[in-house]
C-alpha cells in the first residue's frame, strides 16, 4: 500500500542505512536517500551501494557548514578528531533545510541504539536531535519501538509497530532482514571517516592550531609525509611513485621542490606567508634525507607549478635532525 507522506534517509551506504531505506520502501513509503559529502567520507562507498541496490543517491556537499563546526563542536570529539554527534546533527539539519526543496515530509535514518558507543547511545541520540532543530521529524526504523514517538508517529504517518527494536553492537537481527529482503552483500559495518583515524587527526589538529585549514590543505593529509618546518611553513614530501603523482596533481600555487641529479621524492612547501631562501634550503635539506642515493649535498630544484627554474644547494639531513620534523 503506497504512503502519503515522503523522507528523505540519511544514507551511508552502509547495511543499516540500506535496511532503513528498504524497511520503510516495503511499507509504501516514497525514501530519498541523501549524502552530506566532506572531505573526511566522501561518496564513493555510498554511491556504489545505492547503485548496487537501484536507489537513486542525492548527494549533497556539506563542507563548508562541517569544517566550521569542527573547529568547535559542541559535544566535542571522540577518541581522535571524531565529532560524531555534532557531525550526525549537522546532516539532520541540513536535511531539514532541504525538506521544502524536495517536498519531504520527515526525515530516517538507519542508526541503532546502543551500536556506536558515542553517537548511538540513547541520549546521544536525543542530543543529535536537539543539535538538528527537527527532532520531532525524526524516525530510526530499526529501533524506534525504543524511542520516544516524533510527529510522524503521534499524527499517525508512521505506525510505531510496524517499526523495529534493534539494539546493541549485535548484528545477527540485521543480517537476517537482509537476507529476507535479499540482500546478499554485506558492506563493512563503520570506517570511511577519516576523522576516526588516529594519523590523520594528529596531521589535521596541526594545520587547525597553525590556522592552515581549508579544503585544499585537508585534501594533501591524504597522501605523503609531513612535517613541520615552523609555524608558517608545512613540508610534504611524497613516499613513493604513486603519492609523487598525487602531490603532483594537487600542487597549484605551492613551492615544489625535487633534487636534480637524483630520482627521489617529491616536496610541497606550503606556507600562508612569502617563503624566503633560507626556508626553501631548509626543507631541501630534509628532502634530501629522503633520498637514499645523495650522500653529503645536491642541487634543488623548485619552483611553482612544476615551473623547476630555480635551483639552490642544500646540505643532506640526517636522520635524528629530520625526525624533529616530522608530524
Amino acid at each position: 500500500m503506497k504512503r502519503e507522506h515522503k523522507c528523505f534517509a540519511l544514507f551511508s551506504g552502509g547495511l543499516d542505512s540500506i535496511l532503513a531505506v528498504m524497511h520503510m520502501k516495503n511499507l509504501g513509503y516514497e525514501v530519498l536517500p541523501i549524502f552530506f559529502s566532506t572531505p573526511f567520507f566522501g561518496a564513493d562507498k555510498a554511491q556504489e551501494t545505492a547503485n548496487k541496490m537501484g536507489f537513486n543517491l542525492i548527494v549533497h556537499d556539506l563542507t563548508d557548514l562541517h569544517l566550521k563546526m569542527l573547529e568547535n563542536p559542541k559535544y566535542g570529539y571522540g577518541k581522535n578528531l571524531n565529532p560524531c554527534i555534532d557531525c550526525h546533527g549537522l546532516m539532520f539539519h541540513e536535511a531539514g533545510r532541504l525538506m521544502k526543496e524536495y517536498n519531504v515530509d520527515f526525515i530516517i535514518s538507519g542508526e541503532v541504539m546502543g551500536q556506536r558507543p558515542m553517537s548511538q547511545r540513547k541520549d546521544a541520540l536525543n542530543s543529535v536531535g536537539k543539535l538538528s532543530e527537527i527532532k520531532d521529524l525524526l524516525i530510526r526504523p530499526l529501533s524506534q519501538k525504543l524511542l520516544a514517538d516524533t510527529l510522524p508517529i503521534r499524527d499517525g504517518w508512521v505506525i510505531k509497530d510496524e517499526m523495529l527494536d534493534f539494539q546493541g553492537r549485535n548484528r545477527k537481527r540485521q543480517m537476517k532482514l537482509a537476507e529476507e529482503y535479499g540482500i546478499d552483500f554485506y558492506p563493512s559495518p563503520g570506517g570511511g571517516c577519516l576523522l576516526t583515524d588516529a594519523g590523520f587527526s594528529k596531521k589535521l589538529k596541526d594545520l587547525m592550531s597553525h590556522n592552515m585549514m581549508n579544503e585544499r590543505s585537508i585534501e594533501f593529509l591524504k597522501t605523503g609525509r609531513h612535517l613541520r618546518i615552523n609555524d608558517k611553513i608545512k613540508l610534504i614530501i611524497g613516499r613513493n611513485k604513486d603519492e609523487n603523482n598525487t602531490i603532483s596533481e594537487l600542487a597549484h600555487d605551492e613551492i615544489v621542490l625535487q633534487a636534480k641529479d637524483s630520482p627521489g621524492p617529491l616536496g610541497i612547501l606550503q606556507s600562508n606567508n612569502k617563503l624566503e631562501i633560507d626556508d626553501i634550503k631548509l626543507a631541501g635539506s630534509i628532502l634530501l634525507r629522503y633520498i637514499s642515493k645523495v650522500l653529503n649535498s645536491e642541487i634543488i630544484l623548485y619552483g611553482k607549478n612544476f615551473e623547476l627554474n630555480d635551483e639552490i644547494e642544500a646540505d643532506k639531513m640526517n636522520d635524528e635532525e629530520a625526525k624533529q620534523y616530522l608530524i
